[in-house]
């Protein structure tokens, strides 16, 4: 017998998941029977490949069991197993780095934390809430030997050779006194009708002298829709997602003629913790002939509609095709083509028909959609149908078309402004003059934002535009700006290699200054992006030549002894045209100097 330590971050776990999910502790029985049907999944695709590796015929199956005098609850599988040394890494330690953001997702909710668990893999530990020890014999498929992992959840754990007739694993819990309940064969089939119903293998409850199979209703995909109720479809998704939460939609579709699959596929009402990982891959599960196959074929959807759970079940494949071979498979490209097509008409129907829902929806999901931007160009209509975003003049998101009909009747563009948050821009000096024309102008906040409507550049004829484009212009009637040309040359002088040059705004209402951004160059809010923070050197700086500091700046500048004063004042006002933008000054402690020595200068002159 081996003893082991638990690697730190599972210890920490473990005392999270038993102590503070408590309140949540039946789920236990939900992922030991998933892990319980992955395993069996597992080895029923690798006996296609490997057919020597096994027994032929296999009868794949889930035991429940108890022991009421021992208050022993046991769940068995006869699927693939687990080596020694899988034992120790699978259940000693956690590779996975999303570990470490679980942990910092958890927020005090027991029902939304739970939801985390079987999304990050670690559903295995929650056997700990209700056992003082658990018990895992389990043998290899191809092995003879098995072995024994032990552990009461606390510190450590060891490891033994054991005795095993034939592959699989045995997993016995030994009950706390309060989790008693779970001896109670009503107890055990109450929660497989509401957590496993729709496993894909007969859980059974075997008692002294009978069995009995839990789960008749296997491979709902393939029941008839009219035959199959909300909460079982609700069942089926918190199945096959880890999930608790309830699924926003559903599309239960049937594909006929040159490929032949039904798919049974899943809108999420909440985000998965890993949407945004960098593999951007969709995890819909690939079954053939009802034969699991994998979850790990990103070609099932593009990667824009990964948020989609489900499954896919198709005829026309064989059974013993390779992942790779899967990527390159005309059929599986045909089936990606349609399946993508019935999400975006659901979508569209949705945002359609139920306003209120969508914008859920596109809370949540928003941002994803619009990588197909990149990905599928030829959908760009139908995605850009899609979309809602925020914008000055309206409370709540709005369509693109719903912003096109209230423009104003000499408006032929559509205005945006890209930055990190709804209230910072809205207090951008560059929204002054279309506020104070009441023009409507869009709040884009995701980061890919202002990728795809660099890419997409217009809307039903209508350009898009940044408000921060220097060819902006609202004045109808030329202006006579004439005695700031002096000031103009001064600021030039004073900001060389700093920005591209200096002129007069028509675009400033309430603020002094503000940084535009000539049409070939990139925008600041990409540049910060690309490089970290804004660059100003490549920008137009804009004078308000209405503005009250403008117009006496100007006046100074005639003056030749206040040449001190101007390159201090100069100094202050790029300064804060930076802080306008969000961005830091580059010398704030020079900056502070030059505002102290400005408020006392005021002081001396007011006493």
């Amino acid at each position: 017998m081996s003893e082991y330590v638990f690697q730190a971050e599972v210890s920490k776990l473990l005392q999270l998941v038993t102590h503070h999910l408590y309140s949540n502790k039946e789920i236990f029985l939900r992922e030991l029977i998933s892990n319980a049907s992955d395993a069996c999944d597992k080895l029923r695709h690798l006996q296609l490949t490997t057919p020597d590796l096994t027994e032929k015929n296999i009868e794949y199956k889930i035991i429940l069991s108890t022991d009421d005098q021992n208050k022993t609850l046991t769940i068995e599988d006869n699927g693939i197993g687990m080596s020694r040394q899988e034992l120790v890494d699978n259940l000693g330690t956690i590779a996975k780095s999303g570990t470490s953001q679980f942990l910092k997702k958890l927020t005090g909710d027991a029902k939304k934390d739970s939801n985390l668990i079987g999304q990050y893999g670690i559903g295995f530990y929650t056997c700990f809430m209700v056992a003082s020890e658990v018990e895992v014999t389990s043998r290899k498929a191809g092995k003879k030997e098995a072995h024994k992992w032990t552990s009461n959840g606390i510190d450590s754990f060891t490891v033994e050779k054991a005795e095993l007739p034939l592959p699989g694993t045995k997993i016995v819990l030994h009950l706390k006194e309060e989790a008693k309940d779970y001896l109670v064969p009503l107890r055990l089939k109450t929660l497989v009708e509401k957590y496993s119903e729709n496993i894909d293998f007969p859980i059974i409850l075997k008692k002294t002298d009978t069995e009995e199979v839990l789960n008749e209703d296997r491979a709902l995909w393939l029941k008839p829709k009219n035959k199959i109720t909300p909460e079982q479809y609700k069942s089926f998704y918190q199945h096959i997602s880890h999930a608790f939460d309830d699924p926003w939609c559903t599309l239960h579709t049937k594909a006929e003629g040159i490929i032949e699959y039904i798919a049974l596929l899943f809108i999420p009402s909440t985000r998965s913790y890993d949407l945004m990982s960098s593999d951007r891959k969709n995890r819909l599960k690939l079954y053939i002939k009802r034969v699991f196959i994998t979850d790990d074929c990103e070609h099932l959807l593009p990667s824009y509609l990964r948020f989609v759970k489900g499954i896919v079940d198709t005829e026309d494949l064989p059974l013993n095709i390779s992942r790779e071979t899967l990527q390159f498979d005309p059929r599986i490209s045909k089936i990606k083509a349609t399946l993508a097509k019935k999400i975006l008409e659901t979508l569209a129907k949705k945002a359609k028909d139920e306003h209120e829902e969508y914008l859920k929806f596109w809370q949540n999901f928003g941002a994803i959609i619009k990588e197909g931007f990149y990905e599928e160009p030829a959908k760009q209509d139908e995605l850009l149908s899609l979309i809602r975003v925020k914008t000055t003049l309206k409370e709540k998101p709005i369509s693109l078309e719903e912003y096109v009909a209230h423009m104003n009747e000499d408006q032929k563009e559509i205005y945006y402004l890209v930055g990190e948050d709804n209230a910072k821009m809205l207090k951008s000096p560059q929204l002054e003059g279309f506020q104070n024309r009441k023009l409507n102008v869009l709040l884009l906040t995701d980061p890919i934002d202002q990728l795809w409507v660099s890419r997409v550049r217009s809307y039903k004829d209508h350009p898009l535009k940044s408000i921060t484009e220097a060819d902006l212009n609202f004045d109808t009637e030329e202006s006579d700006d004439t005695h700031l040309d002096t000031l103009v040359e001064f600021l030039e002088k004073q900001y060389q290699g700093k920005v591209k040059t200096v002129r007069v705004s028509t675009r400033l209402k309430e603020s002094p200054v503000c940084f535009v951004t000539s049409n070939q160059d990139m925008s600041p809010h990409l540049s910060g992006m690309f490089q970290g923070h804004q660059s100003p050197a490549s920008q137009i700086f804009e004078i308000n030549p209405n503005h009250s500091l403008i117009q006496n700046l100007s006046s100074l500048v005639e003056q030749k002894d206040k040449k001190e004063i101007l390159e201090e004042m100069a100094a202050l006002l790029y300064d804060q045209a930076l802080i306008l933008e969000g961005e830091p000054v580059s010398d704030s402690q020079l900056f502070t100097h030059r505002l102290t020595t400005l408020m006392n200068n005021q002081l001396k002159v007011g006493s």
